[in-house]
């Protein structure tokens, strides 16, 4: 989701691969989306502005690709958005792709972000449920890649001289990150599903490894034991984790008025049950959780209104926009 100018209209994605435009009192469905492989966790994904948006009307969209034969990637474009009674998206382009493309439904991740100077487009890019990738400097998979606006490497990132997908590499040893962001002093965020335990927040630096699938907090589904971050000092370890999971949605660095003692928290919003709407606090490089406040639906995202309401999305079949004007009721953690 993503507000545009004003606040009084908003672009939502739709996972089956309808992108809306909700001016507050209609939902207009926006022709021209990509075509997406709709099936298990793949589908329409991220959707936000580009920073010169209110010159160009840029957008930029990251959704699940089928490739040849049985398999798969995320894919990143970007179109101009028409509006009027009948919006469309013109001119869309694909500006990067996961490489390579493999089989399998899930962990496509592909969140957006900008930089906050609108320099750079920061992508997260999930191991696809394949582990090593993600340790794999050859493939852009379980990495967080920092672009420019049209999609090529970024100079000056850690590996811009080995060429390639591994010139777009900013940080790796990622798993699946549902959260981007930065924080009110600049610094950039990640918040990744552990396997059975483990979800973390960690402060993203480049040329960083942050050591899955060698390390995690959690443990494979099966009841495998991975060894814990403690065992391989030389890997980043999480500034904060959660076990039992809270199984993110997205997340938000909150900077607005309606909510002053919540300004410069990070908002999550939490997939498992009753889990709502997470707060923590940040202090520099390090992070703790002060709140949760329980909802009786899974939240798949969070956004804040240029007038500083906080927006949630519903998981779901007939899954709602909420508006939070008021701090709700916060529960026990």
């Amino acid at each position: 989701m993503a507000f545009l100018p004003g606040g009084k209209e908003a672009l939502v994605t739709e996972k089956s691969g309808q992108l809306k435009l909700w001016d507050g009192a209609q939902v207009l469905d926006v022709a021209g989306a990509p075509a997406v492989a709709y099936a298990g966790q793949g589908g329409l994904g991220d959707v936000i502005l580009s920073p010169d948006f209110a010159k160009s009307g840029t957008i930029y969209l990251s959704w699940a690709e089928a490739g040849e034969g049985d398999t798969r990637g995320a894919a990143v474009g970007r179109a101009k958005l028409v509006r009027g009674g009948a919006p469309r998206l013109e001119g869309l382009e694909v500006i990067w792709r996961q490489a390579p493309k493999v089989t399998g439904r899930g962990h496509y991740s592909h969140r957006l972000t900008f930089s906050p100077d609108g320099q750079y487009l920061f992508v997260a890019s999930g191991d696809r449920q394949k582990f090593t990738p993600a340790q794999d400097m050859d493939t852009n998979l379980g990495k967080v890649l920092r672009l420019l606006p049209n999609g090529k490497p970024a100079p000056g990132n850690p590996f811009a001289d080995k060429g390639g997908v591994t010139a777009e590499i900013w940080s790796l040893g990622h798993r699946n990150i549902l959260g981007l962001a930065f924080d009110t002093k600049g610094q950039l965020w990640d918040l990744e599903h552990g396997p059975a335990g483990g979800d973390e927040l960690n402060l993203v630096k480049p040329a960083q490894n942050y050591g899955w699938p060698l390390v995690s907090d959690g443990d494979h589904y099966d009841g495998k034991v991975i060894p814990r971050p403690a065992t391989r000092p030389e890997f980043a370890k999480a500034a904060l984790g959660w076990t039992p999971v809270i199984a993110p949605g997205n997340m938000i660095f909150y900077t607005g008025r309606m909510f002053p003692d919540w300004r410069g928290q990070a908002l999550i919003a939490g997939l498992a049950k009753n889990t709502g709407v997470v707060r923590v606090a940040v202090d520099g490089e390090t992070a703790r959780e002060v709140a949760r406040h329980p909802m009786d639906k899974r939240i798949r995202e969070i956004e804040q209104a240029p007038d500083g309401a906080i927006w949630l999305l519903e998981d779901g079949k007939d899954a709602r926009m909420l508006r939070l004007s008021k701090p709700p009721k916060a529960g026990a953690r």
